[in-house]
């Protein structure tokens, strides 16, 4: 399978991310303790030549880290997302201290997702305070705020084909979808699951339809068209599902990761998953890379990250 892992230096893996700029870079979230006390840190990794990967930039935070989103108009800037209300702005040429921080969510700050239709640099919090917020990441302030759950809002989305367009799940068990220039209440909003809903990820390919992850242990696929039924449902994990990612290259590719300590490539197509076990904790992290067809990563609780290419996505059948 061709892993490779990186040590989070006795801190907990929270989220990884790809760089959209750099092929081979990613960037991982981890927090001391759980996240319940103590600082949180930020890696840049390189992928060598020799397939090792090397710490580029490292940062710390004061509070936990559980987030973070590359900047998608410059290859140096990332964000976090903390345990105490803030967001904070990196550069990486000088990452000692963040360029900036945003600190309006009055609970912790659990998703952050940057806008990758181009037209607008515009980027989403969510927060443990039932809130969403918008920035624009050249100023100081919220531009907006989206009240609509009745609980924990645990990830926001961009979509990825339509200007202004989100969606948001929660612990009240619904999905959102929301227009950003109306910041009343949600286009559509449905029951997803019969639990807490926390991951949800659009398709790349088919821009009516979004997969929310539930505390159920199930994935589900939701066509904004007709809400009545799941186009389709993943049945596998034995507890929650904590992440989800369609896949850039491959439309019938949707990967999941779970506190049952696995990561999993399903085939939409024929409903069955490719199983991943090299983690010991919770798997709370997980992406592929829009620039390498072939490479994914996850982080975990067990104070690991890694990179390694499914066996599916070389099959392109």
């Amino acid at each position: 399978m061709d892993l490779v892992s990186f040590p989070l230096n006795d801190c907990h893996g929270y989220s990884v991310k790809f760089s959209p700029f750099i092929e081979r870079r990613i960037a991982c979230v981890a927090s001391k303790n759980y996240g319940l006390s103590g600082s949180g840190f930020l890696f840049i990794l390189d992928l060598s030549p020799s397939n090792h990967l090397t710490l580029a930039v490292q940062s710390q935070w004061t509070d936990g880290l559980f987030d973070l989103a590359f900047a998608e108009d410059h290859p140096d800037i990332v964000l976090t997302a903390s345990g105490d209300g803030g967001i904070q702005l990196w550069d990486l040429k000088t990452p000692e201290v963040p360029k900036l921080v945003w600190k309006e969510h009055s609970r912790e700050v659990c998703c952050l997702d940057w806008n990758q239709t181009r037209q607008q640099q515009l980027v989403l919090s969510s927060s443990w305070d039932r809130s969403v917020k918008l920035w624009d990441p050249k100023g100081t302030n919220s531009l907006c705020t989206f009240i609509g759950h009745s609980d924990l809002v645990y990830n926001v989305s961009w979509s990825p084909h339509l200007p202004n367009c989100f969606a948001s799940v929660s612990g009240d068990h619904t999905l959102c979808v929301w227009n950003s220039t109306k910041p009343g209440q949600p286009v559509v909003k449905l029951t997803a699951h019969a639990s807490e809903v926390l991951a949800c990820d659009w398709s790349k390919y088919d821009r009516n339809v979004i997969a929310t992850g539930g505390v159920d242990g199930r994935v589900r696929a939701w066509d904004l068209r007709n809400t009545s039924t799941p186009c389709f449902e993943l049945i596998g994990h034995e507890y929650a599902v904590k992440r989800l990612r369609f896949s850039p290259h491959q439309a019938h590719l949707l990967a999941s990761c779970s506190y049952d300590m696995t990561t999993r490539v399903w085939d939409t197509r024929r409903l069955q998953p490719e199983v991943f076990a090299h983690h010991r904790e919770f798997v709370y992290g997980l992406d592929f890379s829009c620039l390498t067809p072939d490479k994914m990563a996850d982080c975990s609780w067990d104070r690991t990250v890694s990179i390694y290419t499914p066996p599916s996505v070389l099959n392109t059948v």
